[in-house]
């Protein structure tokens, strides 16, 4: 009997122990959110600003005029007269075709142009010794009709002649290819003892004149028509007169070239599949420092008035949206997205989503959810004007 008894009084007594501790726990659960304390959180009130967008734009370098040089006559290739790389001026001799059959075209068309030349001369004597004879009807005036005739004719012949010989002389003058303008040495395709010819596809080598350099980009739709807004002309024109749109270049080392170029060109018209326009921006190139062929990045600046300023780090992208927490009345966070204008690597530039005086968290935004209480700490608004330096990379 007691064997059973003291089993029973073990159990109880265990069973009450455990329901008196499931008891305590939503009691301490009860206290620990009480005493949860609130996030204090970085915030900061909106000022509208003025900012300035750098857009930077990948750009091909090319002179302002490239010449392809190429052989005029068949031949062979007898002597190059210049080195890759190296620069000429215009009428400089670049490269010699073999001449000899050239020159002996031209001397035998001269010969026949000093021939018919001697029989212009022979009748004009013969019209001149005629001419007083039928004055003096001493033979008929058919006679001196068939003379003139026949100067005329040496005459007519004398005048093909020339063009003969003219026409051999620029044939042996192509024999010496020349440089048509001032400008660098491109890259030598042929060798010396090749056979050329003036109908070859392949061009002897590329001059260019590179006193003035163009560097070509695409810009968008929207950039285009806020660069119409701040500088076009009343009809709506960009890169003439006196609101040129001011170019930087950036080199391909990261360094900046040190003279200000301007928007020169567009192209007419947006491509169809990139939704962009081609554009070239030109640069003075005194000490020939940009070559043709070379890349760079031009900059373009663009001007923002009354937008917000908006640092990165208070944001959160979400599905190809981006939105920051703006601080609502009882301290709670609501998610905002936002219109980016531009970007930076520090900054958005917006124009929609928020406005003037509303305030957002500058700091934590991901770890916040819809409805969630802060403590706020205020920071100093922005100043009111910003430089923002937006990469724009195109393909």
């Amino acid at each position: 009997m007691n064997n059973i008894v003291k089993p029973v009084l073990f159990i109880a007594l265990c069973s009450s122990l455990t329901l008196s501790g499931c008891g305590d726990k939503p009691e301490m659960g009860r206290d620990g959110a009480k005493n949860q304390e609130q996030p204090a959180l970085v915030v900061q009130q909106l000022q509208p600003s003025d900012a300035v967008v750098v857009s930077r734009y990948p750009a091909l370098l090319e002179g302002k005029v490239t010449v392809e040089i190429r052989p005029q006559v068949d031949g062979v290739l007898r002597s190059i007269l210049i080195d890759e790389g190296a620069f000429v001026k215009a009428g400089q001799p670049l490269f010699a075709i073999d001449d000899a059959v050239y020159r002996a075209q031209y001397q035998g068309a001269l010969a026949s142009q000093h021939a018919a030349e001697a029989r212009v001369v022979a009748a004009k004597l013969e019209v001149e010794r005629l001419q007083p004879l039928v004055q003096n009807q001493v033979i008929a005036e058919v006679q001196l009709e068939t003379a003139r005739a026949n100067y005329k004719a040496a005459q007519a012949a004398f005048d093909v002649a020339v063009a003969a010989t003219r026409s051999a002389k620029v044939n042996l003058d192509y024999t010496v290819i020349k440089a048509p303008i001032n400008g660098f040495v491109g890259k030598i395709t042929l060798r010396q003892g090749s056979l050329v010819t003036k109908n070859q596809a392949a061009w002897l080598t590329m001059l260019s004149d590179v006193s003035e350099v163009y560097a070509s980009f695409s810009i968008s739709e929207n950039e285009l028509l806020r660069f119409r807004q701040q500088y076009g002309q009343s009809d709506g024109r960009l890169g003439s007169g006196s609101n040129n749109v001011p170019a930087t270049l950036v080199l391909a080392d990261g360094t900046r070239y040190p003279q200000q170029g301007r928007l020169a060109t567009l192209s007419g018209q947006f491509d169809a599949l990139t939704g962009a326009m081609r554009v070239r921006a030109i640069f003075a190139n005194p000490q020939a420092l940009l070559r043709s062929g070379g890349t760079g990045s031009v900059e373009l600046s663009s001007s923002y008035n009354n937008v917000i300023l908006v640092p990165q780090s208070a944001t959160v992208e979400m599905q190809d949206k981006v939105f920051v927490m703006r601080l609502m009345q009882g301290n709670k966070v609501q998610k905002q997205a936002i219109t980016i204008a531009a970007k930076s690597g520090n900054n958005y530039v917006v124009t929609g989503g928020i406005q003037a005086g509303d305030t957002i968290v500058l700091v934590g935004a991901d770890r916040l959810q819809d409805g969630m209480v802060i403590t706020p700490r205020y920071e100093t608004s922005p100043a009111q004007s910003a430089t923002i330096n937006s990469a724009v990379k195109r393909p």
